[in-house]
């Protein structure tokens, strides 16, 4: 009788134990990423009060069995169920995320200023001083950063993530080195045939992300087709010209914006004679250009090698040379006499420098570039020359700016066309290649926002419109994740029978798993089970406290034996 009230007292302990879990389960059935535990039963210890027999084979006997007495029964387990993933709750705080698993069970690592932890809640919030913490304890959150080198994730040692450390604050500017123009030139528009032409501009930004503005103007040249573009200023964000083509010298503005197929070409007539800074030249008829020398004593007579007989040379005459200039281009000239007086334009004497050429003055100081459409259609042919779409405003190369914050833009004019438009221009121009974005330029960015991708990366979002990968959150993974220890604020530690963390950790995509931004992962906590589990639980005790009652009632029996 004794023997089953302790085997009874046994039962009572072990189902309490049970019913332990179960409230626990309960209590936590709204806890993030809880996970519930379930409880296993052994017998234990046996009285035994005979032993087996064997079988006799001399007197026919057979075998006889132990006869054993049970003593009650224990825990045998607490199983966490670990594997098993909670519902998702969707919250839409980025920075809430929940983990789906694929062939392995996962955790974030974390870290309580002494060791690493483990955990499946991902209710995380940036801390005040810019770190990825645990919204309930403030534990950081582990993960890899960015090699400075090369933009990428370096996966080693997994740290804390400090997502708004200094150098995420900021995206580094860019300069503008694309830009595109497009729209309609008409050439009946009364400001495309005036004097300061159909006015365009162009917002850029250098490479520390000041911005400033190009003004180009666009003249009608004749009824043909052909416009020139030139530029005229230059201003800063402050509209304070840096650049004005009424103060700059002759040969910077030639190599400022020229022709692009000699940016360092004043002007160039078909004739085979150009004029460049202050040397006159002619064109060997290979794509080169020789300087003419003037003849000593000889006022208004150059020569030049004899493309036919090197040894020899041809003379022409200063008016022979200017014969073929344009009258555009001789109403940009004005030329000096020795006395410094203004000479004659097809005739006359000219100063030489201290090298012998020719002094030239340029007056009305631009520098163009011809645009030229078809006749037939309007459609654009080219600038500067048939078949070339692109002109090259060098910023970098001139000269002009030796700061070197700029970088030269390459300019494309292949979406303008000229047609009737009722006499109104729209052209315009746009930083930026024809795709919208490459070269465009950027000022320094401000971050704006954060975002979680589904393989852990955060990235930033900056409101120059770059957006950069600035960490990544790592993941562990063990060879028998139910092995973990609850160690209490919604984290397990690892033990001998769960496997190390290596610290080092795993990209969550690996194995087909994934993070997802703005949910959580909730209790595992099936209720159904649990009342279940608590009706055969509670039937349980009762049980076993009918045991002990049944057994006081024989000892009671018993001791009246006496009277």
């Amino acid at each position: 009788m004794m023997r089953s009230m302790y085997s009874a007292v046994s039962g009572l302990k072990t189902h309490q134990t049970k019913m332990d879990v179960i409230g626990n389960n309960i209590a936590n059935v709204n806890t993030v990423a809880f996970k519930s535990s379930s409880v296993t039963f052994q017998d234990i210890l046996y009285q035994t009060t005979s032993n087996a027999s064997g079988a006799n084979v001399a007197t026919g006997l057979g075998g006889v069995n132990a006869k054993q007495i049970g003593l009650g029964v224990t825990t045998a387990a607490t199983n966490l169920s670990i594997t098993s993933a909670g519902a998702a709750e969707t919250t839409g705080n980025p920075f809430d995320i929940r983990l789906s698993d694929s062939n392995s069970t996962n955790f974030f690592i974390v870290n309580n200023g002494s060791e690493n932890l483990f955990t499946r809640s991902g209710s995380f919030y940036v801390d005040g001083a810019g770190n990825l913490c645990m919204t309930s304890t403030g534990y950081t959150v582990m993960g890899w950063q960015v090699d400075p080198t090369t933009g990428a994730i370096k996966k080693d040692t997994v740290s804390p993530l400090h997502v708004m450390a200094a150098e995420n604050m900021t995206s580094a500017p860019e300069p503008t080195t694309n830009a595109t123009c497009s729209g309609v030139i008409d050439k009946n528009d009364t400001d495309v045939v005036s004097d300061g032409g159909m006015v365009m501009n162009l917002n850029f930004y250098d490479k520390l992300g000041y911005s400033y503005t190009a003004k180009f103007a666009v003249k009608k040249v004749d009824d043909n087709g052909n416009f020139t573009v030139s530029l005229t200023e230059i201003l800063d964000s402050n509209s304070n010209a840096i650049f004005s083509e009424s103060t700059a010298t002759n040969a910077q503005l030639a190599s400022l914006f020229g022709s692009p197929t000699s940016t360092t070409t004043q002007y160039q007539v078909n004739n085979g004679y150009q004029v460049a800074g202050n040397a006159i030249s002619i064109s060997d008829g290979a794509g080169g250009w020789t300087a003419l020398t003037p003849v000593a004593g000889q006022e208004g007579y150059f020569t030049y090698p004899d493309p036919t007989n090197p040894a020899s040379n041809i003379t022409v005459t200063y008016a022979d040379i200017f014969a073929g200039f344009s009258t555009d281009m001789l109403d940009r000239m004005n030329f000096v006499d020795a006395a410094g007086n203004a000479a004659a334009k097809a005739a006359g004497t000219l100063t030489t420098d201290a090298n012998g050429n020719p002094v030239l003055e340029v007056i009305n100081n631009t520098v163009s570039t011809n645009l030229l459409f078809s006749a037939e259609d309007g459609t654009f042919s080219g600038i500067g020359s048939a078949g070339v779409d692109n002109a090259i405003l060098n910023l970098a190369t001139s000269g002009l700016f030796p700061n070197g914050n700029f970088e030269n833009i390459d300019i494309d004019f292949s979406g303008t066309q000229n047609t009737n438009n009722g006499g109104k221009s729209t052209a315009g121009l746009d930083s930026g290649d024809t795709d919208g974005t490459t070269g465009k330029g950027k000022k320094l960015g401000a971050l704006i926002g954060l975002s979680v991708s589904n393989n852990g990366e955060i990235y930033g979002t900056y409101d120059n419109g770059n957006t950069e990968l600035l960490c990544q959150i790592a993941v562990a993974q063990f060879a028998n994740a139910s092995g973990l220890e609850k160690v209490g604020d919604n984290c397990y530690s690892t033990t001998l029978n769960s496997g190390e963390f290596d610290g080092i950790g795993v990209d969550i995509t690996a194995d087909g798993s994934k993070m997802t931004s703005g949910e959580l992962e909730m209790s595992n906590v099936d209720l159904s089970t649990e009342f279940t589990q608590m009706i055969t639980t509670q039937r349980g005790f009762q049980a076993n406290s009918r045991v002990i009652t049944t057994s006081d009632t024989l000892l009671e029996e018993l001791v009246n034996l006496k009277r």
